[in-house]
């Protein structure tokens, strides 16, 4: 199938297809909405669905799974979660599957619309701690359809270090490869859980109160390793907010290593990424700055 660029999937799109395959939704409004992410553009479609286009071929594997694994995880999960409703098919002007799921309402969780961040830490930590006792028999073992999330870290071994040295003396790079380090020796033992893989403000919604009101964007999910779910200790929480997540979620010191590693892997490839502004940079250079000093604290037995 061929390539098809990310500004070509629009509104006017996304209706040509839910019009052909879907007729008895062809008079309802597409729009797209507010805050669209980089794996999918998602579109409102009337007042109660959304239509969801995968934008590259590496995020096509997600379509199927989420339809298949979203049902079965919703009942044991504390928080609403999407609903699929639909599979579309490819077509001449559209090169791959896509979706229709019921409408979340719901403000991404920017710091701003975060009512109590104490409060949504706990609840956040007692939606993660659910997801992982759900049934993992037969979920989709971490690999490339979660760009490896969940799986062992040393994936991601070379691209690390590659950062690691160019950037030079913008990061701490004995501190950055002694966490990373510390990472890679503390490998995941456990039976295989269920982890989300992209636990993020952008894929977190609060109501009109500020209240965590649901978890999208499974598209990374799967069977595995949880502790990339737990990268959020360092994107978003702070003070007491971070100390109540790390006190009620169940991870040993190995675990939060680990959460280390994947943290510092992301921010560290995010601060020269030409596809980011300054203001994303200088952030993923705080986290790996606050990741680092974790580690080192942890080394001398100081801290988690």
């Amino acid at each position: 199938m061929r390539a098809m660029h990310r500004d070509r999937i629009d509104a006017a799109l996304a209706a040509r297809l839910v019009a052909a395959q879907f007729p008895e939704w062809a008079d309802l409004a597409v729009v797209a909405v507010e805050v669209n992410g980089w794996d999918n553009r998602t579109f409102r479609l009337g007042d109660t669905m959304t239509v969801r286009l995968p934008s590259a071929e590496g995020y096509v594997q997600s379509v199927a799974k989420e339809h298949t694994w979203l049902p079965r995880l919703a009942p044991h999960l504390p928080l609403p979660i999407p609903v699929p409703l639909a599979l579309g098919a490819p077509n001449d002007e559209y090169p791959w599957p896509w979706s229709v799921r019921r409408w979340i309402d719901g403000h991404l969780a920017t710091p701003g619309r975060i009512g109590d961040l104490v409060a949504f830490a706990r609840d956040l930590t007692g939606f993660l701690v659910a997801l992982r006792l759900a049934d993992a028999a037969g979920g989709p073992a971490a690999g490339a359809h979660c760009f490896f999330r969940g799986a062992p870290l040393a994936v991601y071994d070379a691209e690390t270090r590659e950062a690691v040295e160019a950037l030079g003396s913008r990061v701490d790079g004995d501190g950055a490869t002694g966490a990373w380090d510390a990472a890679l020796a503390a490998p995941w033992t456990g039976a295989p859980v269920w982890f989300h893989g992209d636990i993020a403000s952008n894929n977190l919604l609060v109501d009109d109160d500020g209240r965590l009101a649901a978890v999208i964007d499974f598209g990374t999910c799967g069977v595995g390793d949880p502790a990339c779910d737990l990268v959020i200790t360092w994107t978003l929480f702070h003070g007491e907010s971070r100390e109540t997540f790390r006190s009620l979620m169940p991870a040993d010191d190995a675990m939060w290593a680990r959460a280390r590693g994947w943290a510092l892997w992301k921010a560290l490839i995010t601060i020269d990424s030409p596809d980011v502004t300054p203001a994303v940079s200088a952030e993923a250079a705080r986290i790996a700055d606050d990741v680092i000093a974790e580690h080192l604290a942890a080394s001398v037995g100081v801290g988690p």
